[in-house]
């Protein structure tokens, strides 16, 4: 697959994040609808951490192979089992560090006041944000770090010639990150925050601008610890998007569309899956 065609397939993959985030503008979206999309995207993101750690154990499972039919040592399994703990670990434990500093930083900060000082909507620093834009922002974050490894994945595989592969992850990530799109506003509109555009394009940036960037890196530069090390730290940062996601999920009243939804996203990612393998893609 060419290089443009590939780059074609990143931006695909990461631009429908931005057909979630208007929804973040309804001043009175229905409660059920919220509760339904917001868990339609848990499910989804359930399915792609299953996913990608299924792909980022291929090279541990080969090495085991060849380690058990003694054409192979133990260094590679355990170089890449260190690399796959490693990984998961900073891409779940990084975001947590970052949420705890925002939240250190925006109890710190006191508003300015008293003749002369400007408004803080005149500012707008960050630690001026709400706590569901700080939020919003995390989450952004998160999407945008397993975004960059699904990027590096995307590239990687039409790199090389796993066309089938890369059909599914293209797929697949634009599925959910039209999804992920709500997931990020959906603190917002719990609350009844209604961001602006520009707020809005900032997280769409955020959130999916690195599947661009990923997929122009993995297309040059790929081999089998770079996409063990970037699908772990994939997984690390869809961990940590889902809890975030969960715990908003779980101040929902209506719990059968929780339920519901969370299974329409998990059997969408499947379902879209089991689709483009039995095409031969």
């Amino acid at each position: 697959m060419s290089e443009a065609s590939t780059l074609m397939l990143g931006l695909i993959a990461g631009g429908t994040i931005v057909l979630g985030l208007p929804l973040g503008r309804l001043r009175t979206p229905a409660p059920g609808l919220r509760t339904f999309l917001n868990s339609t995207a848990i499910g989804v993101l359930v399915f792609l951490f299953w996913d990608v750690l299924t792909h980022a154990w291929e090279p541990i499972d080969a090495a085991l192979g060849r380690l058990r039919d003694g054409t192979g040592g133990i260094g590679p399994v355990f170089g890449y089992g260190v690399l796959f703990l490693a990984g998961l670990s900073t891409g779940l434990l990084s975001l947590a560090v970052y949420e705890s500093w925002m939240n250190r930083r925006g109890n710190l900060s006191r508003p300015i006041t008293g003749p002369g000082a400007m408004a803080s909507t005149e500012i707008a620093p960050r630690s001026s944000w709400s706590a569901a834009r700080r939020l919003a922002l995390l989450i952004a974050i998160g999407i945008g770090l397993h975004n960059f490894g699904e990027g590096l994945a995307i590239g990687g595989s039409a790199a090389h010639g796993d066309i089938a592969l890369a059909s599914v992850l293209v797929i697949g990530f634009a599925l959910h990150n039209a999804t992920e799109g709500f997931g990020i506003v959906a603190p917002l509109a719990a609350v009844g925050d209604r961001p602006g555009w520009g707020f809005l394009l900032l997280m769409g940036l955020i959130g999916g601008g690195p599947t661009f960037v990923g997929t122009a890196i993995g297309h040059r530069y790929t081999s089998d610890t770079l996409i063990v090390v970037f699908l772990t730290l994939a997984a690390g940062s869809i961990l940590y998007v889902i809890i975030q996601l969960l715990g908003i999920a779980q101040r929902a009243e209506r719990r059968m569309l929780l339920y519901l939804g969370l299974l329409t996203g998990a059997a969408a990612g499947f379902v879209t899956d089991m689709i483009v393998t039995v095409g031969g893609a």
